[in-house]
């Protein structure tokens, strides 16, 4: 059998899911199960980044049918431009990220084994790539289920903390939630393709061959787009991130925030794109509009934060909104038959997706090194980390320029593809639209600015300044940690310097779905130049502007550092007043304080200040003895919209409840009812 990229990505699933059968094996060694499960899972990541390479290289489509499932049913597989592309991006992640696992997950092992974590780590791994693989409705939703469930099981992972329970509680019954929806929104393109006369119609080949009322089409599509959304984590359905990722083992919330949040962007692109194809403009509006909800409510949230990896999860929030303003201008380009500037959008998008797994992973395995060497996710509790984890201060620096979308990073590209279709709004014939577009950018302007402040934010509380914390013993992240986090900074390094050779790959994927192309336009100049459309509108020289950037940080260094007079050593000055401790450092709380002054209707505060007397007596607080200041911002999408539901749950449940009688004749009772109703209604 000759080696093909289908060959490729189905042997990598096949040994995620063998990895597990080792765990019995090394039982009593678990450094040596993590070694071999770590370094598996990486050459399983490995086979499936070239498998998804290859793929979009080649703009090849395998499709495989395995006797597998119920009768009748068999699993339909599939591999094309648009799966290989999220093929390469779980890969790549993961191949990052289990490096880092290496020596992550062995700082477990004074506290609890690591079983649990090895068998559900391959599980997610295997039933992501096998969401992205499925080509209908049954295996999908399977696929689906597997992804949800192991990652449920990596949430509870520490479960004797009730955060952790809690976490996991909220993020199984959003994603059931979703799986419900997208089950809908199935049955209904099954339906129409094939009717009810057999059950040819839950492939996504017979969904594809169908032409679909626009009217039974916006049903199947705000259904998908429901249940794709509460995966995402899409405003208002975010609030299961924040609770989940945090609470998560860092190695797994490098892979929910990286790549499993991607999979419901994948499935609201195959059933756009691909599936229902012909759709009105209003549909790209809605995507739009939540999509700027996302990011603006995300970034902000973000702000408010002190949590590290909270902060982080509400970033993936905002940086899913991108994601989805990209899919919205291209969707809306599509209605209008403008497929040049829906290529240039849905490149955009996709190319942020990228992005975001790597510097979000970036970010997150960062954020662990500093809870596997601190022990507190609390920023105010942090501080001057630069001096004792100088890599990863580094390596934290870089995700944190990526995410705010500065040169020569990849965040600065697809923020700036973003904006460059957005200035081609103009082309739309509907003035509605062209009044809208603007405001937009202009909001996702304001994003990328407040996503600057967070971060100049976060990376200064954790890193610059005194430490503040009790625990001394501070040390710097293992080695294979730092390679992982290597990894995924050179990347991020790539990506941003050679955007155009990345573009010049993935342009078979626009091509394909929205009828359209940036390769005449795109690398017109060569790989040195990035012009999207035209050269006279705009372009970018990434290479050019690293090599400029690389040259004055050159020309500083050599010039403060060659001279031993340049630089002048002293205390610490503030207002005259040197003898400053850690007491008197800026906290996040502060930093944060103007947005929340101008903002602060937008979310749920509570501030309170508890003063103690020096004499003892209530009142003189001249010269207290201390005071104790304590600030909680809370989202109030929990009083909005979550309590309301739960509240109303158990109130059914509890009227539910009264009908369990106890008594037989009751019982009778039911089933007598429930004939007679079934009797005259059918």
């Amino acid at each position: 059998m000759s080696i093909s990229p289908f060959i490729l990505a189905a042997s990598a699933i096949l040994i995620f899911l063998s990895i597990p059968l080792l765990v019995p094996l090394f039982l009593r060694h678990q450094r040596l199960l993590i070694n071999i499960s770590s370094l598996i899972a990486a050459i399983a990541s490995l086979l499936a980044i070239t498998a998804g390479v290859w793929t979009v290289w080649k703009g090849s489509t395998e499709s495989y049918i395995m006797p597998l499932g119920l009768p009748d049913l068999p699993f339909h597989l599939r591999l094309d431009p648009l799966s290989g592309f999220f093929f390469t991006v779980i890969g790549l992640l993961g191949f990052s990220v289990s490096i880092y696992s290496i020596g992550y997950v062995k700082g477990f092992l004074s506290r609890r084994p690591v079983n649990r974590l090895i068998i559900f780590y391959n599980l997610f791994m295997a039933g992501m790539f096998m969401v992205i693989i499925a080509d209908d409705a049954f295996f999908f939703l399977i696929s689906w289920e597997i992804m949800a469930a192991a990652s449920y099981f990596l949430v509870m992972f520490e479960d004797e903390k009730a955060e952790n329970r809690k976490g996991a509680f909220i993020y199984i019954l959003v994603a059931h939630v979703g799986a419900i929806a997208i089950l809908l929104s199935f049955g209904v393109m099954a339906s129409l393709a094939t009717g009810f006369e057999n059950f040819g119609g839950y492939t996504f080949d017979a969904m594809r061959q169908t032409e679909f009322p626009i009217k039974w089409a916006t049903v199947a599509f705000l259904l998908a787009f429901l249940g794709f959304s509460a995966k995402a984590g899409v405003f208002p359905l975010h609030a299961w991130l924040p609770e989940a990722h945090p609470v998560a083992p860092s190695n797994v919330s490098a892979l929910m925030s990286g790549v499993m949040l991607k999979t419901a962007i994948y499935g609201i692109v195959r059933v756009t794109f691909d599936i229902i194809k012909d759709f009105p403009w209003w549909w790209g509006v809605i995507v739009l509009i939540f999509g700027l909800l996302s990011a603006v409510m995300g970034v902000l949230y973000a702000l408010m934060q002190h949590d590290l990896k909270r902060l982080l999860a509400y970033h993936s929030v905002e940086n899913i909104g991108i994601i989805l303003i990209g899919i919205g201008l291209a969707m809306t380009f599509t209605s209008f038959h403008l497929p040049v500037l829906a290529a240039l959008a849905i490149t955009a998008g996709l190319y942020h997706t990228l992005n975001h797994a790597m510097f979000k992973g970036l970010l997150f395995m960062g954020a662990g090194a500093v809870l596997h060497a601190t022990r507190v996710r609390n920023m105010e509790e942090m501080g001057g980390l630069i001096h004792k984890m100088p890599w990863t201060a580094a390596l934290f620096l870089i995700g944190c320029i990526s995410i705010s979308a500065l040169p020569p990073f990849n965040g600065f590209v697809s923020e700036w593809l973003t904006f460059q279709a957005f200035l081609l709004s103009p082309s739309l014939p509907s003035p509605i639209l062209k009044l809208i577009f603007p405001l937009a950018a202009a909001l996702l302007a304001l994003t990328a600015a407040l996503a600057a402040t967070c971060f100049v934010k976060a990376f200064g509380i954790t890193f610059l300044g005194q430490w503040r914390g009790h625990h001394t013993h501070v040390h710097e992240a293992s080695p294979s940690m730092r390679v992982g986090m290597i990894l995924t900074a050179v990347s991020c390094l790539f990506l941003g310097v050679f955007p155009t050779m990345v573009i010049s790959w993935m342009d078979i994927i626009p091509e394909k779905l929205v009828g359209g192309s940036l390769t005449t336009t795109a690398g017109q100049f060569g790989w040195l130049w990035l012009t999207p459309i035209s050269h006279s509108r705009a372009s970018y020289s990434a290479p050019l502007v690293f090599l400029i950037i690389l040259a004055v940080v050159l020309l500083i260094y050599i010039f403060l550092h060659t001279r031993k007079t340049a630089i002048h050593r002293g205390p610490l000055w503030d207002c005259g007043f040197e003898k400053i401790d850690t007491r008197m450092q800026y906290t996040g709380t502060s930093f944060a304080m103007p947005i929340r002054r101008i903002l602060g209707f937008i979310f749920l505060i509570k501030e309170t200040v508890r003063i103690e007397a020096s004499t003892g007596t209530p009142g003189h607080n001249t010269f207290p003895r201390s005071i104790h200041y304590r600030l909680r911002v809370r989202d109030r999408m929990w009083g909005w919209i979550y309590n309301p539901v739960a509240d109303a749950s158990f109130w059914i449940a509890r009227k539910t409840g009264k009908l369990q009688q106890g008594r037989i004749q009751a019982y009778l009772v039911y089933s007598f009812v429930t004939i007679i109703i079934l009797l005259v209604l059918l």
